[in-house]
This record gives C-alpha cells, structure tokens and sequence, in this order.
C-alpha cells in the first residue's frame, strides 16, 4: 500500500470520527434541550418533590438512629443482666448444697445436747463435736453466717415466728426462744430462724 493510500484512507477515517462527535454532540445538546424544556416547565414542582424526598430521607435517618440507639441501650442492658447473673451465681454458687447440709448440722446440734455419763459415749461426742466445728467451718469460709435469734427484736425477713408469749422479762417483739437455728449466705437468706416471741 501507498503512501498516498495510506493517508487518503487517514483522512476518511478523521472525517468519519468527526461525524461521529457531530452527532454525538447533537443528540447530547437534544436531550439537554428537551429536559431543561420539561425542568422549565415543572420547575417547581420537581423542586418541590426533591424537598420531599429529602425530609423522607432525613425521617428514615432519624428512625434508624433512634432504632440504632435502642438496641444499643437493649445489647447494654442485656450485658449488665448477664453480668449481674454471672455474679450472683458466682456469688452463691454453693446455695443448693449449703441448704442440703442443714438439716444433718441440725442433728449434730440436737446429738450433742444429749446427757451422757460414759466415757465411751463422752469421746464419742467429742469425736462429734470436731465433725460438727470442721462442717461450720468450712461452711464460714463459704459465706454463711447464722442468724441472731435469741433477745434480739423480731425480723419477719430473718425469723420465723411460731408461738407468741407474754413474758414480763422480756420487751414487746422480742425474740425469747429459738427452735430451729436459721442461716444467712452472705446477704442472702437461706433459711429462717423459727422463734417464740414476746407479744
């Protein structure tokens, strides 16, 4: 092929490009004409429609912010519950075994009280005896405490009352006698005491 060939077919394909943009051109400036043309004619109203769209828009933010914002207080809510659960079990994990134990430490106390005058029978209660100080020992160390019964003024929270009496040595509401020894696990009440009280 020519150089003359060669450049006359450059030169086709130049104008050919340039018809292109041309038409290009047009059509762009056509379709600019005619939605200005309809902007110009409904103006206001698109603007109008626009301010619409966007108060929706800012209402849809501002639901989905307050939504946003309640599952956070929920998620919070919900790790302070787990936590505060997590510690109480913690807390009084030992409960259900403590309160299975309290009747046996009821029958030790109850055995211990019984009058003896063998020497056989004697060791035996004292053999008792250190079985019974190394149970309420160890159950110290877990927190329990038992509750104050006798001379101390009634608590519905801490005793339980079964017989009332009047009793001139004693002040109205006062606990006299104490019939079953009642525990507290750390704040927590696992058993109430069963007392008599002064009326």
């Amino acid at each position: 092929m020519t150089n003359e060939n060669q450049n006359t077919i450059n030169e086709e394909m130049a104008e050919q490009t340039q018809e292109a943009n041309q038409k290009v051109e047009l059509t762009e400036e056509n379709t600019a004409e005619t939605v200005f043309a309809e902007e110009g004619t409904t103006g206001e109203s698109t603007v109008q429609d626009l301010l619409k769209e966007i108060e929706g828009l800012k209402s849809k933010l501002d639901e989905a912010d307050n939504r946003y914002l309640r599952l956070q207080a929920d998620f919070d809510n919900f790790r302070r519950r787990s936590r505060l659960d997590q510690e109480a079990s913690e807390k009084y994990r030992a409960q259900k075994l403590i309160t299975d134990l309290l009747p046996a430490l009821d029958n030790f106390e109850r055995a211990m009280k019984v009058e003896v005058d063998n020497e056989q029978a004697k060791s035996l209660l004292q053999g008792m005896d250190m079985i019974y100080r190394g149970i309420v020992d160890a159950l110290k160390k877990e927190g329990v405490e038992p509750i104050e019964t006798v001379e101390k003024e009634f608590n519905p929270h801490l005793h339980q009352a079964v017989m009332q009496e009047s009793n001139e040595n004693y002040g109205s509401n006062i606990i006299i006698e104490e019939f079953q020894k009642g525990y507290l696990l750390k704040d927590r009440v696992i058993r109430a005491s069963m007392v008599k009280v002064n009326q």
